[in-house]
């Protein structure tokens, strides 16, 4: 059975025109298309199209504001990290190498010693994170079965070289103390 001419479709290109073939009224169409976009979206947020400003940084700290998700607030944020304490005082972390499992970056060293309290079998005799290789991603305060450590918003890290960027155990403890009244993540 043939095929029907109404069912053909003619699909041979046309011919450029002189000016189509110089490129230029794509090249201004275009460029008009990229600065309308930049014109309506100075000083605006892509997601809630409301005003943003510059933040002068180190003068003025920026507001971490929290994003709002099915009708509730969550930070978004995700900064240095924390070894958190027990109730006694004691590093949390037991030592089971979870959150270092979970680390896509490798940027988690544990070094386990039994644990001198009789109410864990281990905990950590050396704690450390290298922050420049951390991705920030979260998967270790996820992994960690015990909430030993955990991402706070507190993100004003500075160090003049990489050994300085390797947070140890007392060094963790340390932003844990300094941050105990922040809520984290």
């Amino acid at each position: 059975m043939p095929i029907p001419d109404s069912d053909i479709i003619d699909v041979t290109p046309r011919r450029v025109s002189r000016s189509e073939s110089l490129f230029l009224p794509a090249v201004f169409k275009g460029l008009g298309t990229t600065l309308r976009h930049v014109f309506q979206n100075v000083g605006r947020d892509g997601k809630t199209k409301k005003n943003i400003w510059v933040v002068q940084y180190p003068e003025e700290k920026r507001d971490d504001r929290p994003v709002t998700e099915g009708g509730q607030e969550r930070e978004t944020f995700r900064g240095v990290h924390r070894l958190n304490r027990d109730e006694d005082g004691r590093v949390r972390c037991v030592a089971c190498f979870m959150c270092a499992t979970a680390c896509p970056a490798n940027c988690i060293h544990i070094v386990a010693e039994e644990s001198p309290w009789p109410d864990r079998e281990k905990y950590p005799k050396q704690f450390d994170i290298d922050e420049l290789r951390c991705i920030y991603c979260g998967m270790c305060e996820e992994a960690c079965p015990v909430d030993a450590i955990e991402l706070t918003p507190f993100y004003e890290i500075t160090g003049l070289s990489r050994q300085e960027m390797i947070f140890d155990k007392s060094k963790l403890l340390e932003v844990y103390d300094r941050t105990i009244d922040e809520k984290p993540m």
